[in-house]
């Protein structure tokens, strides 16, 4: 988990936010990790997309350090950033969340989230 330092040039991290935002999937990503950690076989269940294509949106988004991983055994897990990370990461986050506040194709999300994660990790 790599952390923002104060020699990160935050034109850097604005490009590399605006980059991991660019793409719909990603967004539906960090949204859905609002409040939560999920796991990388949630994801995949979750977007409906190959195993590959979460793991580059994931790495994308990790680029861009607005999300966090840990490995537990075989499980890979991730959230959102935390407060610790660098202003423009937190504030890019705020951003989102406030453009996206009820938007009907994300309460449909959170639905279907909801369902998967009603499903052991085992199945």
């Amino acid at each position: 988990m790599t952390k923002w330092t104060a020699s990160e040039p935050a034109l850097t991290g604005l490009v590399d936010i605006t980059r991991a935002l660019s793409d719909p999937g990603r967004v539906r990503i960090l949204v859905a990790l609002r409040g939560r950690e999920l796991c990388v076989c949630q994801l995949v269940e979750f977007l409906g997309l190959a195993a590959s294509t979460v793991s580059k949106h994931l790495a994308v988004l990790r680029q861009a350090r607005l999300v966090e991983s840990r490995r537990d055994g075989r499980w890979a897990y991730y959230r959102r950033a935390d407060r610790t990370a660098a202003p423009h990461v937190t504030q890019a986050l705020r951003w989102l969340d406030a453009s996206l506040d009820g938007d009907p194709a994300l309460a449909e999300d959170a639905e279907r989230l909801e369902k998967i994660l009603a499903i052991p990790m085992e199945d």
